[in-house]
């Protein structure tokens, strides 16, 4: 986990599904920078991919920014796709 990925993951709460681009236009990070941290949110089941491009925060995600999770015990969860 990166300070970031919790900015997107309180940006997603707030603001609900998006894709990279708006978390840049959110100005939480670049729309490069947040596809590659999405891609390991999602890598490490905190958020869900719900389309091409677009993510939206899971119960992980939630109990993490709650903070009834802890990262630190995460590990990557296997595709389903």
């Amino acid at each position: 986990m990166r300070p970031v990925d919790e900015r997107i993951m309180e940006t997603m709460r707030d603001e609900g599904n998006l894709t990279p681009q708006a978390v840049d236009n959110f100005g939480v990070c670049s729309r490069s920078h947040a596809s590659v941290r999405l891609s390991k949110l999602n890598e490490y089941g905190l958020v869900d991919r719900i389309a091409q491009g677009l993510y939206r925060l899971n119960e992980s995600g939630r109990a993490f920014l709650d903070e009834e999770l802890d990262a630190s015990e995460l590990e990557p969860v296997e595709d389903t796709e």
